[in-house]
């Protein structure tokens, strides 16, 4: 079996010509082929169930079968097991092809049963590249995946540009994928279009064959271990919220058809990724390089701001406006073509909030800053430790309850504080409940977990009453920027309407601030 490393980065169309142009590959010779891919699968897609593929390749006049395995992906990087070797059409011998006999034996078993289930057509041009250290072969991909089912037949394109580690570090992969990201010039201002992209072509080929579309993904819990370094525990943690970002990012990127407005759980799941991301970053600080921590802090804010304006359209569109206009339906004498006036600049409004959430995610500096964090997270390593410290086992799960215990203590304070000083302490006191309920997911594998979860349903609680009041805030001045015209007493009653459901939040901050001085704590 071979252990395969590799890079993958969806090419925008308009960059395809840029990146031919490149030094590194208009200057190397290059390798091209037709490939025609079948991927084989039971009638119950019992090998997706698993995460593995088979395919049968067709090159020339010779035919490959290869098996792929389980494997991890993070910001484009993939690593997973391969085998792969001559067949004929047909004869599906895993037993000489895989040398794992378990995993031979397992396949051989359904061997009877595969079927086609999509396939892949597309143009391959290679390039065999030393870079530094390494050598690595680019490929890029150009064609569809096609499949039919009961719907009838199904096409997506296919246009990527994968680079596979063929000996070397891991760096130097990364290294040369952000040298071809800056484009022929070698410049941020003309960089490419190069996205890190998580899914396989296998990947894409069962949900077109399902019909599936996209959906939001919520963050994954986190398994750390108790004997772990801070800085090892953060690189975890990293590339979790990096998988979680990426997860949601082709929803915002890709709506549907007809220009159909993505669903607002992709924005909210993708500044979700970047929170829990910059909380990873304030937590670990002191074990982290100063540099590090403070740029990467100051990137990952300005995404999210970017971001922010189509959260609060999202929001106001979907839940308080419908609400607003079945509480408060109208006002007399309100011209009949007014309120379909007033929905109409409300989804415009939406709209162009979505678009420019979807051009900060699909633009090159986005592109750019996914393989540049992905690059500078895998390098971070921990100091070395004195033995008795590493044998002792429980590092991590000390520091977790030292941190934390800091940031109740914090909490409690500032909950306090919140009474006095009105909606900014308010607004402090959400972001600070955000916080310290990311910090406890993060760290939640190496604390008790019964005290975990109720210390965290208490900051959940506390935290839904805050951002219901915010979301009435921002529903309010939202409103304020409707212009003037027919709608306009309407839109008086509906900013009355939000102000008194305000004040009634208002009158249950006492208890939840009693209840947040209170809060237990997720250590023994």
């Amino acid at each position: 079996m071979s252990q395969e490393t590799e890079l993958k980065l969806e090419v925008h169309p308009q960059d395809l010509a840029d990146l031919l142009r490149h030094p590194l590959l208009k200057n190397s010779p290059a390798r091209r082929e037709r490939l025609f891919n079948t991927y084989f699968d039971t009638s119950t897609l019992a090998l997706r169930e698993q995460r593995m593929a088979v395919r049968e390749r067709r090159v020339g006049r010779q035919t490959l079968l290869t098996v792929k395995t389980a494997g991890q992906s993070v910001g484009g990087l993939s690593q997973r097991g391969e085998w792969e070797a001559p067949t004929r059409p047909g004869a599906f011998d895993f037993v000489a092809l895989v040398s794992e006999p378990a995993l031979a034996a397992q396949l051989a078993s359904v061997a009877w049963q595969l079927v086609p289930v999509f396939r892949t057509d597309f143009t391959r041009r290679s390039w065999v590249l030393q870079h530094g250290p390494a050598r690595v072969e680019v490929a890029l991909d150009q064609g569809f995946i096609g499949t039919g089912n009961a719907q009838g037949n199904h096409r997506q394109p296919i246009l990527e540009l994968e680079l596979e580690l063929l000996d070397g570090p891991v760096d130097a992969l990364l290294d040369l994928a952000h040298t071809l990201a800056l484009g022929p010039q070698g410049r941020v201002a003309s960089a490419l279009r190069l996205l890190p992209a998580n899914r396989s072509k296998a990947e894409r080929g069962y949900a077109l064959f399902m019909g599936e579309r996209l959906q939001p993904v919520k963050a994954s819990a986190l398994e750390l271990h108790p004997g772990m370094h801070p800085v090892q525990a953060f690189r975890a943690a990293a590339l979790s919220c990096l998988t979680h970002l990426q997860s949601n990012e082709a929803g915002v990127l890709h709506p549907g058809p007809e220009g159909a407005l993505p669903d607002p759980e992709f924005v909210h799941q993708a500044r979700v990724a970047l929170r829990r991301l910059r909380t990873g970053l304030r937590i670990f600080r002191a074990h982290l390089p100063a540099r590090f921590a403070a740029h990467w802090a100051g990137e990952w804010k300005a995404l999210a701001n970017q971001l922010g304006d189509a959260r609060n359209w999202d929001v106001f569109a979907t839940e308080w406006l419908p609400e607003l206009m079945a509480d408060h339906p109208g006002t007399a004498g309100l011209d009949d073509d007014a309120t379909p006036a007033l929905l109409d600049w409300v989804q415009a409004q939406r709209r162009g909030a979505g678009r420019r959430a979807a051009d900060a995610l699909g633009s090159r500096e986005h592109a750019l800053r996914l393989l540049a964090f992905t690059r500078a997270v895998l390098s971070l390593q921990p100091p070395d430790r004195p033995a008795d410290e590493t044998a002792a086992g429980h590092a991590l799960a000390d520091w977790a309850q030292a941190t934390l215990r800091e940031r109740h203590a914090a909490l409690r304070r500032q909950a306090r504080a919140a009474r006095r000083v009105g909606p900014e302490g308010r607004h402090a006191l959400r972001i600070a409940l955000k916080k310290l309920r990311y910090a406890q997911e993060f760290l939640a594998s190496v604390l008790p977990s019964r005290r975990v979860a109720r210390s965290t349903a208490v900051l959940a609680d506390a935290q839904g009453l805050l951002g219901q009041l915010n979301d009435l805030s921002t529903a309010h001045t939202l409103l304020a920027s409707v212009p003037p015209g027919p709608t306009s007493a309407q839109v008086v009653g509906w900013q009355q309407a939000l102000q008194a459901r305000l004040a009634a939040g208002l009158a249950g901050l006492p208890a939840m601030e009693r209840s947040l001085e209170k809060a237990p704590t997720p250590w023994a």
